[in-house]
Order: C-alpha cells, then sequence, then structure tokens
C-alpha cells in the first residue's frame, strides 16, 4: 500500500492525547478516457495502474485480451488514463464514479455539507470511553450475526447507545443500509457518532457528511483525501481504534476528556502470564473478546490505577506491543507462586497488586478497595463467592522469604506461605457495593467458558464456572 505525506495527528492512549506523526494512505483519483470517451473515475493506490485499468477494462466486458487494447497511456501527474480499444464502445454508457462528490475529481465537498470555519460549540462532544464502547457494540453484533473473514460491519451511536448496525461485503455499503433504516425508522443521525470496520474513503466520509454525521471512527486508518474532506466538513476523524487507544486526523475539539482519576500510590499492578492453558488449548491471555485480547483489558486496568505494570512472562515476545516492562520467572516452571515471587522481585514498590492474565472484567472500584487494605496485612486477599483469591490480591515484599522458602521446598501451592507471613482477608461483604455477582474474579478456563464470555455481556456472565486455580 502507497503511503503519501506524513501529517501530525493526535494518539489518544492512557487517558491523555500526545502528539504523533503518521504516513496517510493515498487514496489516487484516475480519471479512464476510452476511445476519446470519459468512462469512469477510479479511485485507488498509486501503483501499478496498467494492470488497474486493463482489469477494470476486462471485467467490465471491454476486452477479453491484451489484443484487443491498441493503446495505453497512464499520466500519473494529471491524474489521467487513455486507453483505445478496439471496436466501438457502446452508444449509452453511465459514467461509474468509484469516489469523489459530484462529477469530476476535486474532491471537494459540495458548499451545503461544509462546516462553517469555527465549530458550533454546542454540537454534540463524545467521551473516549464512547467511542471505544461503541466499537465494542459493533464488534459484538458482527458476532453474532456469524459474520466471516471479508464481511464489514457499521454502526451509529448516540455517545449512549448503539442505534443502527449494517453489515455487507462493501464497506460503501454498510453506510447506505444505515442511512436507509434510519430513513423508514424516523431516525436523524444529525450529530451521531459512526464506526467501522473498514478503511474511511472519501466516498465514505461524503456519505456521513450528507447524513450529518459527527464523528467517524475506524479500526484502520483513514485516506489522506478523506482527512481533507473531514476537515472541510467539520467532522471529527479517527483512526486506529484499538482496545484503547486511537488517533484523531481532525476536528478532535470533539473529543471531551475525563480528568484522570488519582492512581493507587506504593503498589505495583502485576500480570502472571506464565500459565500452560491446557484446558484452553492455546494461549489464554492473547483471547480476542470485546474488540480487544485479554491482556489488553487487563493492561488497560491496571495502567489507570497504578503508575508501574509489570507482566512476568518467559515469552515477552507475545507482548511486546503493550508499554510495560515484561519480567522472567527466577524460579523458572514453577507455577503462580513463582510468577508472584518474580513479580515482587522486580517491582520498584513494595507492594504489588496481582493478577492472573484470564481475568479480562476486572472491576477497579474493587480493586480500590483492596488497595485500601494494604496496611492490614502483608497479604491482603478477597473474599469471592468461591472462597479466597490469591490470584487477585495484594503482596508486600516481605513475604519473598517465605515464599522462597516454599519453593525451594517444592511446595507450589499459592496459599503454602501463608502460614508464616500475616494474612488479612476482605469480606465479600465489602466488595459487593461495586461488583455485587463477583464478575471481577471470574477466570476463562475453557473453551465453553470463553464461548460464553464472548456471548455475553460482562455484567452477565452467571452462566461462567466457577473458579478452578490452584490457589489453596
Amino acid at each position: 500500500m502507497e503511503h503519501g505525506k506524513r501529517r501530525g495527528i493526535l494518539r489518544f492512549e492512557r487517558g491523555q492525547f500526545r502528539h504523533q506523526e503518521r504516513p496517510l494512505v493515498q487514496e489516487y483519483p484516475l480519471e479512464l478516457i476510452v476511445n476519446d470517451r470519459p468512462l469512469a473515475t477510479l479511485v485507488s493506490s498509486p501503483h501499478q495502474l496498467n494492470f488497474l485499468v486493463s482489469g477494470f477494462l476486462r471485467l467490465q466486458g471491454f476486452i477479453d485480451t491484451l489484443d484487443d487494447i491498441e493503446t495505453l497511456g497512464v499520466c500519473a501527474d494529471f491524474g489521467s488514463a487513455r486507453v483505445r480499444v478496439r471496436g466501438a464502445l457502446p452508444e449509452r454508457l453511465k459514467p461509474t464514479l468509484t469516489s469523489g462528490c459530484g462529477t469530476g475529481i476535486s474532491f471537494n465537498l459540495p458548499e451545503q455539507l461544509t462546516a462553517s470555519p469555527a465549530l458550533d460549540t454546542g454540537a454534540a462532544t463524545f467521551a473516549p470511553a464512547a467511542i471505544f464502547q461503541l466499537m465494542k457494540d459493533l464488534a459484538r453484533h458482527a458476532e453474532n450475526y456469524a459474520s466471516h473473514g471479508g464481511i464489514h460491519s457499521a454502526a451509529v451511536g448516540d455517545g449512549e447507545r448503539l442505534l443502527l448496525f449494517a453489515e455487507d461485503l462493501g464497506r460503501h455499503n454498510t453506510l447506505d443500509r444505515i442511512a436507509g433504516e434510519a430513513l423508514f425508522r424516523r431516525i436523524d443521525l444529525a450529530g451521531r457518532m459512526l464506526v467501522t470496520s473498514g478503511r474511511v474513503s472519501t466516498e465514505m466520509l461524503a456519505k456521513a457528511a450528507r447524513l450529518g454525521i459527527s464523528l467517524i471512527a475506524s479500526r484502520t486508518s483513514p485516506t489522506d483525501k478523506a482527512v481533507e474532506l473531514a476537515e472541510q466538513a467539520g467532522i471529527t476523524l479517527v483512526g486506529y481504534v484499538r482496545g484503547e487507544s486511537f488517533e484523531v486526523y481532525a476536528h478532535p475539539e470533539r473529543i471531551a476528556l475525563a480528568v484522570p482519576e488519582r492512581k493507587i500510590a506504593g503498589i505495583t499492578g502485576v500480570i502472571l502470564a506464565g500459565g500452560e492453558s491446557r484446558r484452553m488449548g492455546c494461549d489464554k491471555s492473547l483471547l480476542p473478546v470485546e474488540g480487544a485480547r485479554f491482556i489488553d483489558h487487563i493492561h488497560r486496568r491496571l495502567s489507570a490505577l497504578f503508575d508501574e505494570v509489570i507482566i512476568v512472562t518467559n515469552s515477552p515476545s507475545l507482548y511486546q506491543d503493550i508499554p510495560c516492562r515484561k519480567v522472567p520467572d527466577i524460579y523458572y516452571a514453577k507455577g503462580s507462586l513463582a510468577g508472584i515471587h518474580s513479580g515482587l522481585c522486580h517491582a520498584r514498590h513494595e507492594r504489588v497488586f496481582v493478577v492472573a492474565c484470564d481475568m479480562p472484567f476486572l472491576n477497579a472500584e474493587v480493586i480500590r478497595d483492596l488497595c485500601a487494605h494494604a496496611e492490614q496485612g502483608e497479604v491482603v486477599i478477597p473474599q469471592s463467592p468461591r472462597g479466597p483469591e490469591p490470584l487477585h490480591a495484594l503482596y508486600h515484599k516481605s513475604c519473598l522469604p517465605a515464599i522462597e522458602e516454599a519453593l525451594d521446598q517444592g511446595r507450589r501451592r499459592i496459599v503454602a506461605f501463608f502460614p508464616a507471613v500475616q494474612v488479612h482477608e476482605v469480606a465479600l461483604a465489602e466488595l459487593t457495593e461495586h461488583d455485587a455477582e463477583g464478575h471481577s474474579f471470574r477466570n476463562i478456563n475453557t473453551p465453553e467458558e470463553y464461548f460464553q464470555c464472548r456471548t455475553a455481556q460482562p455484567t452477565a456472565l452467571e452462566g461462567v464456572a466457577p473458579l478452578r486455580r490452584q490457589q489453596s
């Protein structure tokens, strides 16, 4: 894929914006003139245009072999391809415009679709969380529709809920379907937010502008011309919505940042990612749910709560895209207790909050409540409906001698060292205010449990099987 000029963008990550540069994919308009008659405007990537032109003519039925082409010339500077083919073209041809607005290839919006120079201060604004949630809703609907690879999907929301959903082989068609359904259901799309699984091109942007869409977000990138149109139309354009980060290409003023919560002092977040996942049959930390991998959800939650997060893993290359330290076991292949030991040894703070990599539905308020008890024991462990939760607990560095003694003696169960340290249990009643059903403690061990977690809301996972970790 060809890239054009680099553009300065704003990247939203970990609750804040930072400036960054990114090359934009070029959307190249090519006017096709056949036998001196304008035939079509093809919008494509600006490479191997001779293949594009000849293939288009073949599939439209104008040629069968290369011998049917008498001359073919492409002028990249003027965006024009002139072709002479054997025989005459049909008398009546309807030009095919694959992108752009109106006729021609100026890529300028009609005046009535262009925003005023200053955005209306009363216009809709959207929180980053609303963008992430609508993209998750899009993914969930696509899963419920049993979509296969190659199917594009799109959804429109109002910042609080999904209003319309459509899927189709063509990404442009999904927006046509949404526009039609909105017409039948009398839903005004002005000021709404659109999310799409595909690349945002000028055609997508122009259609959204006609509908009055305020914000477009995609899993991938926009084209360079789409960015130009978004600026003209006053549409906020967001790309690379993945996990809980995204990049803003036009009009970031519609995105309202929340005031970040104060982080928990003196505690390091530790994710244990060294399990064998024998019952699942694959690495549980890499399983996708709600638009991201298990470990992405866990890392985002912990990085919002703690100023240091560590992943304990003997396969750091699996998580190279996650911005935190990865440390190995010191006691190699000795289970979760060895992972806790490594986290304590490598942590900058005296205490660590430890969580397993198969618990993607962590509750921030439950963790905050647990950490409020930090001074009451060397181990602070919550009670869930299924008993103590040592893989959702706090540990102090003073536990290290007792842990090492247990490991040296071949005792690998986490609770093996508890008699040698001060343990404080946090009663279930203290945590139910924020997580009455105990979803924060759910872990996913088997394909059946994974299927349940993909087809149910996180707040409705009553059917997920109880924990089966080695915890006592």
